[in-house]
């Protein structure tokens, strides 16, 4: 039975955290090690973080140098066969995804599996924003401003292992890199589960701001460069207009 490793990295969140927690912990899939890296809250967030240690596997509350940093520590951490993250903001879609995603891997002996998102308001996560539908892997969709939610990208840790990390100096688009490294450069092996795995409240941190949107981008061009591949010059203009797609088709 595969061992499913979750993890939530935290920071002074302790208005979602809660919704977090319960949509890992109310998996009907048993075997997963659910991992918490918070980022030494002072807001409360640890107390409610406690308030479910019986159905946390490891949590740990120390400063780190960033989102990535974080995500890395849950990684050093994790034990399982399969690494997924749920940031603190976000959630499950429903109690079954796990058990999905693991009979996917099974079925296809993937490297990874990754799926369809919900964007949702960041105070009623039952009203949609976005419908974020990856539709099936071809290597040169990349090309094309493709790229699937990271929220919804499942791992072997052993790919980890093998071809690294995060990088911790990107501030916003790691995420990213990692699944252009891991996906175009690296050409492991993928499945496409046409389900949504999460969904995640508007406003996270690539986002949030004009500021960030560009720097996010920016540093989707830094992840072809430090990869030695040359990103086409209409990447980034059809990226956004992908997600301009998204809000036309909801």
């Amino acid at each position: 039975m595969l061992k499913v490793s979750i993890i939530t990295v935290a920071l002074n969140n302790k208005t979602f955290i809660a919704d977090c927690i319960r949509s890992v912990i109310g998996q009907t899939y048993t075997n997963i090690e659910y991992i918490i890296v918070d980022g030494g809250s002072v807001d409360g967030t640890c107390d409610i973080i406690k308030s479910y240690n019986s159905n946390i596997s490891i949590w740990i509350s120390e400063p780190d140098k960033g989102i990535y940093d974080a995500m890395n520590k849950g990684i050093t951490l994790a034990t399982g066969d399969i690494i997924g993250f749920v940031h603190s903001d976000d959630m499950l879609n429903d109690k079954f995804v796990i058990a999905k995603i693991v009979d996917s891997f099974i079925a296809q002996n993937a490297d990874a599996i990754y799926g369809d998102a919900l964007i949702v308001k960041r105070d009623n996560i039952n009203n949609i924003i976005r419908k974020w539908i990856s539709g099936n892997f071809k290597k040169d969709c990349f090309k094309y401003g493709w790229a699937p939610p990271h929220l919804s990208f499942y791992v072997k840790k052993d790919i980890h292992n093998k071809y690294g990390f995060y990088r911790t100096n990107l501030k916003i688009s790691a995420d990213y890199e990692f699944m252009l490294r891991v996906l175009y450069l690296h050409d492991i092996k993928v499945n496409y589960l046409p389900i949504f795995i999460p969904r995640f409240r508007m406003g996270g941190t690539s986002t949030k701001s004009i500021y960030n949107i560009l720097k996010s981008n920016y540093e989707c061009y830094l992840a072809w460069k430090l990869n030695g591949i040359s990103m086409p010059i209409y990447t980034i203009p059809l990226k956004l207009f992908s997600k301009l797609k998204q809000l036309i088709n909801i």
